[in-house]
C-alpha cells in the first residue's frame, strides 16, 4: 500500500483583490462627496417666484415632407410653396425659435426639396433640419 510521503496545501483565499477593490471604492466615494461640499456652503437667497408651474417646453419642429409626387407637406397639410413660406412665417412671428424638419422622399424631384428649403429662408426660419439615412455598412 503506497504511503503518503508529502502533505497536501491547505486551501486558501487570497484578498488582496477584494482588499484592493474596497479601496477604490472608498476613494470613489471619497472624491465624488468632495464635489457637493461647495455647493452646500454658498451663501445665497434666492428670490423666491408666485407661480410655481413648470416652464413651458419649446413647441415640437414643424415637419415639411417632400412626398414623391404631389404637393408639399407641412404637419401633414398639403400646400403649395407660397403658402408654405406664409405658415412658416406665422409660425416663426408666433416663436422665433421655431424649429423645421424638412424631409424629402429618396425620389422626389429635387426641385421640390430647394422649393421648400427657399420656402424656410424666406419665412427666416433659422433653425432647420434635413432627415436622411445613414449608409448601412457592410
Amino acid at each position: 500500500m503506497p504511503l503518503k510521503t508529502h502533505l497536501d496545501e491547505q486551501p486558501n483565499l487570497n484578498l488582496t483583490p477584494m482588499i484592493d477593490v474596497v479601496f477604490l471604492l472608498i476613494i470613489f466615494f471619497m472624491v465624488g462627496s468632495t464635489f457637493a461640499g461647495p455647493e452646500r456652503k454658498l451663501d445665497l437667497d434666492v428670490p423666491e417666484v408666485a407661480d410655481r408651474e413648470a416652464l413651458d417646453s419649446p413647441p415640437p419642429a414643424r415637419v415639411v415632407n417632400v412626398p414623391q409626387h404631389g404637393r408639399i407637406e407641412l404637419d401633414g397639410v398639403p400646400l403649395g410653396a407660397a403658402e408654405l413660406a406664409d405658415q412658416l412665417r406665422t409660425a416663426r412671428e408666433e416663436n422665433p425659435a421655431v424649429a423645421v424638419l424638412i424631409r424629402g422622399h429618396r425620389k422626389a424631384e429635387y426641385e421640390r426639396v430647394v422649393t421648400a428649403l427657399d420656402a424656410c429662408k424666406k419665412a427666416g426660419v433659422r433653425k432647420l433640419d434635413v432627415s436622411v439615412q445613414l449608409l448601412k455598412r457592410r
